[in-house]
């Protein structure tokens, strides 16, 4: 079985408990306007283009079938209209100006490559984790990954924002050790305004995981003027603290990284000039969450990819 991935991330430490491998899947239900990974919205392929790289060696314009790839004034030039991002000109550039988002990955290619760093894993306490995007809109080669992964002594874990019919649940929970649920807004309109779909659906699952018995972490971004103010963070909090296997709440803070993402997929980028969260804003949302008798997660380091939708 084949699944569509943009990203095998080693040694990641924002995914999950220890050192870990995230898989980053393609395809997402919501269109979070502060999402940090933009090329896992659309579940197809996508090209993903850095002008600075290109050498202007003139190969992508050899390969291109379509005339979306040319040379113009002594510059290089595409037309996303006439693109069918079949890749070709990705494949010939070695400068690496033109990168292709999303692949068909075979099951036990990403198994092989989780297995490289299990003594990272069993010394750490880490694992796998599969992001996305959404991975339960894959659940069938999820399934196959973790399955495979656990039979091998390694910790499994599931990040999603839980938009998925339930019975995508029911084809991967078998085989996870781990659940990150993504929690953004606890008002349905507000939800709605900031990620183009309601909430309803991800709650009734949250309340469907509370009952698996499966350790469960709530991670909420905080987004300046969108996730950021005191009485969203209080409502999910007192949603939390009803799931009988509730680990803690995750706070993950807002940052620019993503930027230049949409730069080179070619989309506006609808948060400019937002700026990170101060510490002393994240210790008071902290101070919300445990008055409510709930464990508080801080983030662990900066800089690197996240799975925060």
């Amino acid at each position: 079985m084949t699944g569509r991935v943009f990203n095998i991330q080693r040694f990641s430490i924002h995914d999950g408990p220890g050192i870990r491998t995230t898989v980053f899947l393609k395809g997402c239900p919501l269109a979070c306007v502060w999402c940090h990974n933009p090329e896992s919205i659309q579940p197809e392929p996508e090209l993903a283009l850095f002008p600075a790289k290109c050498i202007r060696c003139g190969h992508c314009f050899e390969v291109c079938e379509t005339g979306a790839r040319r040379l113009e004034g002594g510059e290089a030039r595409y037309d996303k209209a006439r693109c069918r991002v079949c890749g070709k000109c990705a494949q010939v550039c070695y400068a690496e100006a033109i990168v292709l988002e999303g692949r068909e990955v075979a099951a036990d290619e990403v198994v092989a490559e989780v297995l490289k760093d299990k003594p990272f894993y069993d010394n750490s306490g880490g694992g796998v984790t599969l992001s996305g995007g959404e991975p339960l809109l894959q659940a069938d080669f999820c399934a196959e990954v973790l399955a495979e992964c656990r039979a091998r002594g390694i910790h499994t874990a599931l990040d999603t924002a839980a938009c998925v019919p339930w019975a995508a649940f029911e084809r991967v929970l078998a085989h996870t050790a781990l659940v990150l649920l993504d929690l953004k807004l606890a008002d349905p309109e507000r939800h709605r305004r900031a990620t183009g779909a309601g909430n309803e659906l991800i709650l009734a699952n949250a309340r469907r995981l509370g009952a698996t018995g499966i350790p469960l972490m709530v991670r909420v971004p905080i987004v300046p003027g969108w996730t950021d103010d005191e009485s969203n963070v209080a409502a999910i909090a007192e949603i939390a603290r009803e799931l009988p296997n509730l680990e803690g709440i995750e706070l993950l803070p807002y940052h620019r990284f993503a930027e230049s993402k949409y730069q080179r997929l070619g989309r506006a980028y609808k948060l400019e000039g937002t700026r990170a969260p101060e510490a002393a804003q994240l210790a008071r949302l902290a101070a919300v969450v445990a008055e409510r008798g709930v464990h508080v997660v801080m983030p662990r380091g900066e800089g690197a990819e996240s799975s925060d939708r």
